[in-house]
C-alpha cells in the first residue's frame, strides 16, 4: 500500500491524529539528536501509538521503510508482508500494537540495508528508554529477530513484570528458508494474542 503516493499521502496527514503526537514528537527529537546524515521514519499511525499495548522491537528499519517514510506493515517489501499476514493469521489487533527498531535509523546504502553492529546497537538503543516512557498501557515487548533482543537487559530495569518475548525475524531469508520457519513466528505471535485475551496459549 505504502508504495503507492496518494497511500503515502494519507498516511502523513494521520500523523496528526492525537495517538500519534508523542511518537511524532519523540521521532523529532531524535532526529536532531542524531542529525541529517541518517533516515528514520516514522511510526505508522494505523497502528496504536501511544495507546498500544504491544510493542514489536525489531532490528533497523529497511530501504523501503526510507521510501515510504513509514515503519510499517504496510511497506512493499517481503518483510513487511510476512509481518502484517502472520499478525493476521494471529488475530492480533493493529490498533493494540506499536512497531519500531532497535536501531531507528537507516543503517544500509541504496537499496541493500547491513547487518547492525554492536556499535549501532548501542547507539541506537540509547533513546529506548524515552520511548518506553511514551507508552503508559504497554504489556508485552516482541523481540524480533536476534539483534533486537539486546533490548531485554534494558526493558526489564525499566518495566519490571513486563512480559518480554522473543520471535526470529519474518524475513524472506528466515521465513523460506526452511519448512517450519513460518510457524516459529506465528506460534509466537498467538502467545502474544492469547495474552491480550487472557486465555492459554
Amino acid at each position: 500500500m505504502l508504495g503507492d503516493s496518494v497511500a503515502r499521502s494519507q498516511r502523513i496527514a494521520d500523523l496528526q491524529a492525537p495517538h500519534m503526537k508523542a511518537l511524532c514528537d519523540f521521532v523529532v527529537q531524535l532526529r536532531q539528536d542524531v542529525g541529517d546524515e541518517v533516515s528514520i521514519p516514522d511510526f505508522d499511525p494505523w497502528d496504536g501509538g501511544t495507546d498500544a499495548e504491544i510493542l514489536f522491537l525489531l532490528e533497523a528499519p529497511g530501504a523501503k521503510a526510507v521510501q515510504s517514510g513509514f515503519i510499517s506493515r504496510n511497506n512493499p517489501d517481503e518483510t513487511a508482508k510476512n509481518f502484517f499476514e502472520i499478525c493476521a493469521e494471529a488475530r492480533i489487533p493493529r490498533s493494540r500494537t506499536v512497531t519500531w527498531n532497535i536501531v531507528p535509523w537507516y543503517i544500509g546504502s541504496g537499496s541493500k540495508i547491513r547487518p547492525a553492529s554492536n556499535g549501532d546497537i548501542a547507539s541506537g538503543s540509547s533513546s529506548l528508554a524515552r520511548f518506553l516512557g511514551l507508552l503508559p498501557r504497554l504489556r508485552v515487548v516482541v523481540l524480533v529477530g536476534r539483534k533486537a533482543e539486546y533490548a531485554e537487559k534494558i526493558i526489564l530495569p525499566l518495566l519490571p513484570g513486563i512480559q518480554i518475548l522473543k520471535s526470529p525475524h519474518p524475513s524472506p531469508l528466515f521465513v523460506n528458508n526452511a519448512p517450519g520457519n513460518r510457524d516459529r513466528i506465528l506460534k509466537v505471535f498467538r502467545e502474544v494474542a492469547a495474552t491480550l485475551n487472557n486465555e492459554e496459549v
